[in-house]
């Protein structure tokens, strides 16, 4: 079996590990100390790889800021929401699910944004990965009384706000890095991440790490499997033109989670859960999929 063959099946699967190793390294290591870390490590092995590979950075300011403000959306402000929401007790395949919609809240903001009117199948599309969620979690929120509803709300309302942050990202990103190249942008990228985790990790957090083994394989597996090897893997498959068949896998990353997660910390996969996560799965295809738009 090829490489061109397993690299799209590969990336997603590799991708879907975030929630878990969020939820790995909770008890270790604060999470926005934690990102710091990792996104600071990950910016100096860019920036070595960058350079030993000759790529070429930003040949103006207006580039170099472009790379970090992205950065800041993608990196800090969503991981950060995510890892933190994740820490305060989202469960890791609830937060998986948040992410999906991500397609969705993007094909919502896109009409003001950019213009594009969106078709009959993409409306259908949007309400359907609303009803998904709302299937997911409601029962969970059911069973709680008022006071700790309150308290549960708060991390699930950060999760979505840092979904609507890789929104942003994704848009600005497309809007002004249509060029330059992937490895010099990625290393700006972590530094935009640092720049929002790091001030938020010294105002909020003890910054306690536990120099466990477990910490250490957490933050091996978030830099080099999750920051580099995902990252090789996504310039590869733009080198390659397989683009398309990695992001027609990603419907399968909440599935993916979902199990994950269940298997190793025993989150329960519920049958509202299971049957949310398809309709998700459902409403994210048809947002996603290319139609004739009717006025």
């Amino acid at each position: 079996m090829t490489l061109d063959r397993i690299a799209p099946a590969l990336f997603v699967l590799l991708w879907s590990t975030g929630w878990i190793v969020a939820k790995y390294a909770s008890p270790h290591a604060d999470p926005l100390t934690f990102l710091s870390l990792r996104f600071l490590l990950a910016a100096v092995l860019f920036a070595v790889i960058t350079s030993v590979s000759r790529a070429t950075w930003p040949s103006s300011r207006r580039g170099w800021i472009h790379g970090v403000v992205s950065g800041a959306l993608l990196h800090g402000a969503y991981l950060g929401g995510v890892w933190w929401a994740i820490s305060q007790g989202v469960p890791s395949s609830v937060s998986g699910l948040i992410a999906a919609l991500q397609p969705l809240l993007t094909a919502i903001a896109a009409p003001f944004i950019v213009g594009e009117r969106l078709s009959r199948a993409q409306k259908l599309g949007v309400v359907l990965g609303l009803a998904g969620l709302t299937v997911a979690i409601a029962p969970r929120l059911a069973v709680l009384e008022a006071d700790t509803l309150q308290i549960a709300l708060l991390p699930l309302v950060v999760n979505i706000l840092s979904m609507a942050s890789v929104t942003a990202g994704t848009i600005y990103q497309k809007r002004y890095l249509q060029e330059g190249d992937l490895r010099a942008i990625a290393t700006l990228q972590y530094v935009g991440g640092f720049s929002v985790v790091a001030p938020l990790a010294l105002l909020s957090e003890p910054l306690r790490i536990d120099w466990t083994t477990e910490f250490f394989l957490a933050m091996g597996w978030s830099v080099l499997g999750l920051s580099l090897v995902s990252i090789m893997l996504l310039l590869y498959l733009i080198r390659r033109g397989q683009v398309s068949r990695a992001a027609s896998l990603t419907y399968l990353v909440p599935p993916a989670v979902a199990i994950e997660s269940w298997f190793l910390f025993g989150e329960q996969l519920t049958v509202p859960m299971i049957i949310g996560t398809l309709i998700v799965v459902v409403g994210v295809w048809l947002t996603n999929r290319k139609t004739r738009v009717i006025a």
